[in-house]
């Protein structure tokens, strides 16, 4: 009996024991195969989070997430030595995110998703691709310059979110007594700000400057210098899923250590004056891995 032949009636005999054997072998299947079987790369992205992941004025997905992204899709096409892989964007939720890896339904998430150890118990990150800090957004008029000026005030913040759990965090260590109003996203929490049912708005500090980029009168807004916690960055991948984790490491590392990084970051976030935080230059100089 040739192996062929032995192989197809092992999996029938399987299949028969099994009913779900199929659908197991199917989910054991790692990122780079799935990829080239079906001759593209899903790439997840944030519609509201600019400038790091954002929809431009035509409906194209934007930013510096997603320009790094796009080198891990062209560093993906290399390994595999498949030059005609199409690169297909989806976008995602806040909720949506995690899940949709972890389904197969994206192959990575490029926005502004921050590492944590509870969330490596569903997904895996790459090497760090940002690292911000949680701020609040408030309009100019009403003088909220630290966070202590938040005493009585009402603050929205997006609900599931590291920065929801942070900024309660501190306001009870600070004994800062502003109220907490959960948002079901970005956008809700912008308008519900300039009707000024909210006093201001908690959120990454990166991802509310782009806020301010975005807004029509940017100098009617107001963001604190301060930070409440710690928010470093990584694009989502499946867990334990080695071989495309270290693609897209590799391409990120060739991109900090040929420099190419600080390109981006000036075509998104250094043309309107912002320099590199030492946390974010230090990030960087990390992720220059040698070969």
């Amino acid at each position: 009996m040739n192996n062929s032949s032995h192989a197809a009636r092992l999996m029938f005999a399987l299949l028969l024991i099994f009913p779900g054997y199929e659908l197991l072998a199917q989910d054991n299947e790692g990122t780079l195969e799935k990829i080239a079987k079906s001759g593209e790369i899903v790439i997840g992205y944030r519609t509201d989070a600019s400038p790091l992941s954002y929809e431009n004025a035509d409906g194209q997905p934007s930013g510096y997430s997603v320009d790094l992204c796009r080198r891990i899709a062209a560093g993906v096409k290399t390994h595999l030595g498949m030059k005609d892989i199409e690169t297909r964007f989806v976008a995602v939720t806040s909720d949506e995110r995690i899940p949709a890896v972890v389904d197969g339904k994206i192959d990575i998430e490029c926005g502004s998703t921050t590492i944590t150890i509870a969330r490596q118990e569903h997904v895996d990150f790459t090497l760090p691709t940002f690292v911000t800090g949680g701020s609040v957004l408030s309009l100019a008029a009403a003088e909220i310059k630290t966070f202590s000026d938040l005493s009585g005030k009402t603050v929205g913040v997006v609900k599931d979110t590291t920065t929801e759990l942070q900024l309660r965090s501190y306001l009870e260590e600070n004994l800062i007594d502003a109220e907490v109003i959960v948002v079901a996203d970005r956008k809700e929490g912008m308008q519900r700000l300039n009707r000024k049912d909210i006093d201001a708005f908690a959120s990454d500090q990166i991802v509310l400057v782009g806020q301010v980029i975005e807004a029509l009168n940017p100098t009617q807004y107001a963001l604190a210098e301060e930070t409440f916690s710690f928010e470093p960055y990584g694009f989502v991948v499946r867990r334990n899923d080695a071989d495309f984790r270290l693609v897209a490491n590799k391409s990120l590392a060739q991109l900090y250590r040929s420099g190419q990084h600080i390109q981006i970051y000036n075509k998104w976030i250094g043309r309107i004056g912002i320099r590199p935080s030492p946390m974010l230059a230090a990030m960087y100089q990390l992720g220059m891995l040698p070969e």
